[in-house]
């Protein structure tokens, strides 16, 4: 039996108030809370462990350099990639994204060449790609979505030509929770001869992942939206395109020869981690990984998609409400508008009463403009909510549909 009452202790955000209220946290698909292994963890390294990494040869570095060394490992454990040398430690999913971007297909794609996106992506698997078009001469082609939140993989297959040279495709919509079917877009590009960039942001901490099986040849998640810290994220990139990418940044513990005349460069990954890397956020994101494991992804998934379903069927009996993304198969995320209520009406009320939900455009613009809206509410779900809290937000929002819609009057 799924334990959410333990795993709720485990959570010290959740104890809190918001507004005098008990904290209702529906924002997990922007950034997740975290448990308090992952913060003793973070804290017991800068009080007791604390160290540099990959620069000296005295004990504590040792000790850092072997922890830090060891999150690589549980990384490529936890996505079933070959090697570590596969695993790139960035600052989050954008950045490794545009590590692709600026490094492989800056340097491999030409005048012509084509890339393929979707019209469901955040803004980061957006915009990269726009100032890589704009400044090589690539065509950047769209997969259309329906309004179901779902992408048109027919047209993909006419998108796909002998020019595609590579496809940037989420692993689940930010905005509708749709799980797109990476697999078969993963298949068809390469048969047409092209390269896969997958952003799994919202993937990484709901579904269990493996390389081998998906064959993406980059993935790219962040860690504080799977219960670690910011400022962390992971590229995967299969080891031979790694091999041929030039440097992202240069700086230190990328290089292997320094001289005035020229530099030479580390095998990857290290190629790719100019800096003093963020060390205790590393840290942080293995423990993360070590609790995700101990719950158990599988069961973490069937937990929240019963409360996706339950939320759905809940939210459903209020008066004017319609939803975003009403696919089978979807994330633990729920977006939706109520007639005649703005979303940050909405969201400004809900706040008041201790609920914390997302509203805008969801980093997703385009997206919403094909929806045919600027704006929408959005909950989504982590391992620690609960169908009581579901039954809370229902409460208020059918309470607060009567103070926040218009009168009117003859």
């Amino acid at each position: 039996m799924f334990d959410v009452k333990g795993i709720r202790e485990d959570f010290p955000m959740l104890k809190k108030t918001m507004n005098g209220k008990p904290l209702i946290y529906f924002d997990t698909a922007s950034t997740a809370q975290k448990p308090k292994v992952v913060i003793d963890t973070v804290r017991q390294f800068y009080e007791q462990e604390y160290g540099t990494v990959h620069r000296a040869i005295y004990p504590l570095v040792a000790y850092s350099t072997e922890m830090y060394s060891g999150v690589r490992s549980k990384v490529k454990a936890f996505i079933n990639a070959k090697e570590e040398e596969e695993i790139v430690f960035t600052r989050g999913t954008t950045e490794a994204i545009n590590l692709v971007a600026y490094s492989y297909a800056r340097t491999f794609l030409k005048k012509g060449d084509e890339v393929i996106i979707s019209e469901m992506e955040h803004h980061s698997n957006i915009v990269p790609w726009q100032l890589l078009a704009e400044e090589k001469k690539i065509k950047l082609k769209y997969i259309p979505m329906s309004l179901l939140g779902e992408l048109r993989v027919d047209v993909f297959k006419e998108l796909l030509s002998e020019r595609t040279k590579l496809v940037s495709i989420a692993h689940i919509s930010n905005a509708t929770g749709t799980i797109h079917p990476i697999k078969e877009i993963i298949d068809l590009a390469h048969a047409a001869g092209a390269i896969v960039m997958i952003d799994g942001a919202q993937a990484a901490s709901h579904l269990s992942l493996d390389m081998q099986e998906l064959n993406a040849d980059f993935y790219a998640f962040s860690g504080h939206k799977m219960y670690g810290p910011t400022g962390v994220g992971i590229l995967y990139g299969k080891r031979e395109l790694l091999e041929k990418m030039p440097p992202f940044m240069g700086g230190g513990d990328m290089v292997d020869i320094v001289t005035m005349e020229k530099s030479t460069y580390q095998e990857p990954p290290l190629r790719f981690e100019a800096g003093t890397p963020s060390i205790a956020s590393v840290i942080g994101l293995g423990a993360a990984i070590d609790y995700i494991e101990t719950i158990g992804r599988k069961a973490i998934q069937e937990w929240e998609q019963k409360l996706t379903l339950y939320a759905h069927e809940r939210l459903g009996a209020i008066d004017g409400i319609r939803f975003f993304g009403t696919l089978k198969e979807k994330g633990p995320i729920i977006s939706f508008m109520v007639q005649d209520i703005h979303p940050l009406d909405l969201g400004t009320l809900l706040g008041l009463k201790g609920v914390a939900i997302r509203t805008g455009h969801l980093c997703a613009q385009p997206t919403l403009k094909q929806l045919g809206v600027s704006s929408l509410a959005r909950i989504s779900f982590g391992l620690y909510n609960t169908f009581e809290e579901i039954d809370q937000v229902v409460h208020i929002i059918k309470e607060g549909t009567i103070l926040l819609k218009p009168t009117h009057t003859g």
